[in-house]
């Protein structure tokens, strides 16, 4: 069942979206070669406690800390680890939640680590005009969850890349993961009708080659079959009577 949330939710998960977004500006510092990914896992924790949130992932279904942070040719869900440290040339997606006063927030970002290839910079930046096209999608009133998921389908294709099938976009509320379900693939005029008080995570997650994915023996993290390198941009999005707010963003780089 779909939840549609009062104008007093959506200003708490506002609050939330910002602890996150302060988490971000923290972080993004921090993205140089040599740092450990539980590192970046404590920056993360320390930026969310200090500002009064609670860390969403952290105990979920068991996975062992706050931030995921994924590397190259990993989709989601990596876990940070003191042994893994960054290198020149990756791209490390970051993704985070954040719980306040009951209410969650959910969002990721790729960043490159020092000089990073020509095909990572595309896919990095596709990621994110996917996102946009999404969410570009459904301003307009009387939208359903099938146009944002095939404008992101549309943007990904046409530059060369694949749309994952086995993990998509959700809403978010009380719970980190809530309905409807939020493909990044699919038609027009389908799925749930978008109306105010809706929330959700719209996260265009993007192959540079086939969207296959598989999970590695950790048992969290989601890799590429074939090792080519992944992408991933996440927001979560509210819709209001004056339109849909982005809660975790704008993000500028």
């Amino acid at each position: 069942m779909i939840r549609l949330k009062s104008k007093r939710e959506i200003e708490i998960m506002e609050r939330a979206a910002k602890i996150l977004r302060q988490a971000f500006e923290k972080l993004r510092p921090s993205m140089r070669p040599g740092i450990s990914t539980l590192d970046l896992d404590a920056v993360a924790e320390k930026a969310i406690k200090e500002a009064g949130g609670e860390s969403a992932f952290k105990g979920y279904r068991g996975f062992p800390r706050t931030l995921c942070v994924s590397i190259n040719e990993e989709v989601v869900h990596g876990i940070p680890s003191p042994k893994r440290k960054l290198k020149d040339g990756d791209i490390v997606s970051l993704d985070l939640g954040v719980k306040y006063q009951g209410y969650y927030a959910d969002a990721a970002r790729s960043w490159a680590v020092g000089e990073i290839s020509a095909e990572a910079q595309k896919l990095i930046r596709v990621a994110k005009e996917a996102f946009l096209a999404g969410f570009d999608a459904v301003r307009k009133s009387g939208k359903r969850i099938g146009d944002l998921s095939q404008a992101v389908q549309e943007v990904i294709e046409s530059n060369g890349f694949q749309v994952v099938r086995d993990y998509v976009g959700h809403g978010i509320g009380q719970t980190i993961h809530e309905e409807p379900q939020v493909p990044n693939f699919g038609k027009a005029g389908q799925g749930p009708k978008i109306e105010p008080g809706l929330v959700i995570a719209i996260e265009p997650m993007v192959t540079a080659g086939h969207y296959s994915v598989e999970t590695l023996e950790d048992g969290w993290t989601v890799v590429t079959k074939d090792r080519r390198l992944a992408s991933h941009y996440e927001d979560t999005i509210a819709f209001t009577d004056s339109g849909p707010l982005n809660l975790t963003g704008p993000e500028e780089n």
